[in-house]
């Protein structure tokens, strides 16, 4: 990747590499104070891109984020699988301390909500501004506001 490019991802905030350092480091320590000081510093990181990722959030692998953690809100409680694409805006919200558990090789469109003790499957599509609150199984897509199933 050219010099240039480099700048202009970073200034974007869309170079989310050190970001990403940051959360598996924070993950590997455990906890104790310098499980808190990288916490810090991971949320202070998020802030700056223009998200939230919660410091007890469980990412199977690093998610794509075609467009940075630009609006990106995703809950402490949440699991998140392999392979996911997330656009911006995505909120995964929680209800009672409990969130959703996101399955692998899923797509979540752009201003989409998640919200709740919901599990989704894998290889499922979320369409742009869906509101999903209810399960979802495995290799469907889910479109428009009350979230609605289209079978493949």
């Amino acid at each position: 990747m050219s010099i240039r490019r480099q700048i202009i991802d970073y200034s974007r905030g869309d170079n989310l590499r050190h970001f990403w350092h940051l959360y598996k480091l924070q993950k590997k320590i455990g906890s104790g104070l310098i499980h808190d000081i990288l916490t810090f510093f991971l949320s202070r990181s998020a802030h700056r891109h223009g998200g939230y990722i919660g410091p007890d959030a469980v990412i199977d692998e690093t998610l794509s984020l075609p467009h940075g953690l630009h609006g990106i809100f995703i809950s402490r409680y949440a699991v998140i699988g392999k392979d996911c694409w997330m656009y911006q805006n995505v909120t995964i919200g929680e209800v009672n301390r409990k969130a959703p558990v996101i399955g692998d090789n899923v797509l979540i469109g752009a201003g989409a909500v998640i919200i709740g003790d919901i599990t989704i499957g894998n290889n499922v599509k979320i369409g742009a501004g869906a509101v999903v609150t209810t399960d979802i199984p495995d290799n469907c897509t889910v479109v428009s506001q009350p979230g609605r199933i289209i079978e493949p």
